[in-house]
């Protein structure tokens, strides 16, 4: 895997925010704006996705981007869910509701591979080699 020098590279991040930008239409051009507490759920959960995946690759340790990583898999997972309530109230039509439902998908095998390969890598993040450059394994 190349080095990533920002988050705006990840893919995972990028599908992300596609996501949210998706659940934000949808937000402004239906019923659901109306629909306060899903709403507001629906856009905290998918934002959720993007941010943690950007926190987690700031933080600049692999253990604690995988800890982020752990909590942007979960939000999407809940926006899986919050997607169901959108189609069961006739927020989104099946089709729509297949899009990003499937969009979700991808971005979690994504942030799972980030995850597999962060697991196994010696490379511990950038700022542990800022604090120790005389060990070239960190």
């Amino acid at each position: 895997m190349a080095t990533l020098t920002k988050f705006e590279d990840i893919i995972a991040w990028q599908k992300a925010r596609h996501f949210c930008k998706e659940v934000y239409h949808i937000i402004e051009n239906t019923a659901l704006s109306k629909d306060y507490k899903l709403k507001e759920q629906i856009n905290s959960s998918c934002g959720s996705i993007m941010d943690n995946i950007a926190e987690g690759f700031g933080r600049g340790g692999s253990l604690e981007f995988i800890q982020f990583l752990e909590i942007s898999h979960a939000s999407t997972c809940e926006s899986q869910s919050q997607l169901y309530r959108m189609l069961d109230r006739s927020y989104i039509k099946e089709d729509k509701f297949n899009e990003l439902y499937d969009l979700a998908e991808e971005i979690k095998r994504m942030i799972l591979a980030l995850i597999r390969y962060l697991s196994k890598t010696p490379f511990r993040g950038i700022k542990y080699k800022l604090r120790h450059k005389e060990d070239p394994k960190l």
